[in-house]
């Protein structure tokens, strides 16, 4: 055989091994993380990352925002859906893990990611057409962000929610500072600094959700709303109220922290993280040493930054909230409990955080007023 044909046939070979290839990895090419769709007159987001619980990244803020604000000000869009893809999660957070690794080496993403996911946050509190979050599983972090802003948001059963970020040395971000303590009392200060979690009904219950449909109705619901014809705000609003009028699941069941209440508005007001600390341990009640038990895992800092930043943040609008949370979020960038937190309960998993400093005490007023400082122009602005 010559030297052509058999340059000639490996050639070949090396083209169809090559298109072998071409075509396997458009085969098993990742989903995109976000989808985006127009559904009748109704914007339709969807979170689509559902082998990681729905998680965050900046790509998918980077997608999300500016198709935001194109529904916003189009008249053939009159409502905005936002909804996650799996079943199991709306959106668990953010990749808390990439930004870490970021942190550490000082990449430009550890700035990036909050910086426009707080402009996100903001441009969903300021939507002027009606924002409908279906936050079906777990929501926390992140997911939180991207719905609680809105104007309306509906749980279901399956509804996971959560503010766990004191135990990975970071602070209910994403807003919280605004939404956490116009909550009932003391109860936006309770879930802020312990992280509980609250479960279908009780996240209505507690006014981080306006309505409560449950999950088997969610596709009829879905469907109802992208039918409607021109909606305003009242018309969403009534067909939600339906669709939860016809749901009783849980019905009879009260609210988780009902009998908690007056304990918690009594236990949880305090001049400081330390007060609060004195007044569980002085009550000694079961539900208290829990809690106390709870807060002597998180980190100090994160509990002294979390205090301030509610107690800041029920005098302040969104915007400024935000301001505020992107000083702190680059605080936690710079300080070691955030890299500690996460290699103890993401990374290692030994759920065993060396905090520093490792008691409350030793946390100063400075060292947390430090925290809230300007940046400068590198501060966030709308």
């Amino acid at each position: 055989m010559s030297l052509t044909v058999l340059t000639s046939a490996y050639r070949l070979r090396s083209i169809c091994r090559l298109q072998r290839i071409q075509s396997h990895m458009m085969s098993s090419q990742v989903e995109p993380g976000v989808l985006l769709e127009k559904v009748g007159s109704a914007g339709v987001i969807t979170i689509n990352r559902p082998k990681v619980l729905n998680a965050l990244n900046l790509p998918m803020i980077r997608q999300i925002y500016p198709q935001l604000k194109k529904w916003e000000n189009d008249n053939e869009t009159a409502i905005v859906i936002i909804r996650g893809a799996g079943g199991k999660a709306f959106c668990a957070g953010g990749d808390i893990r990439a930004v870490t690794e970021a942190g550490k080496v000082g990449d430009p993403l550890a700035e990036d990611f909050f910086r426009e996911e707080y402009i996100l946050n903001n441009a969903i509190g300021t939507c002027r057409k009606p924002y409908i979050a279906l936050i079906e599983g777990i929501t926390m972090g992140g997911g939180v962000g991207l719905s609680v802003h809105g104007r309306f948001r509906v749980a279901t059963e399956k509804t996971l929610f959560a503010m766990p970020e004191t135990a990975i040395g970071l602070f209910p971000d994403v807003g919280g500072g605004h939404f956490l303590p116009r909550l009932r009392g003391k109860l936006g200060l309770f879930l802020a600094l312990t992280g509980f979690r609250l479960k279908g009904r009780d996240v209505q219950r507690a006014g981080v959700a306006t309505h409560f449909v449950e999950s088997k109705k969610i596709p009829e619901l879905e469907t109802a709303l992208v039918d409607l014809k021109s909606p305003s705000a009242e018309d969403v609003s009534r067909v939600l109220d339906s669709y939860q009028s016809q749901s009783s699941l849980d019905s009879e069941k009260p609210f988780v922290l009902d009998k908690h209440m007056s304990d918690i508005d009594r236990l949880f007001s305090s001049s400081s993280v330390e007060g609060i600390v004195q007044n569980l341990k002085a009550d000694g009640s079961e539900f208290a040493n829990k809690q106390a038990e709870t807060l002597s895992r998180m980190s100090p800092m994160s509990l002294k930054i979390t205090y301030k930043q509610l107690k800041a943040g029920a005098t302040l609008s969104l915007q400024d909230v935000l301001v505020m949370e992107y000083r702190l979020s680059q605080a936690c960038m710079r300080g070691c409990d955030f890299y500690e937190g996460v290699r103890a309960v993401l990374v290692d998993k030994d759920q065993n955080p060396k905090w520093n400093p490792s008691t409350l005490e030793e946390v100063s007023e400075q060292a947390v007023e430090q925290c809230f400082s300007s940046l400068g122009d590198k501060d966030l602005t709308f």
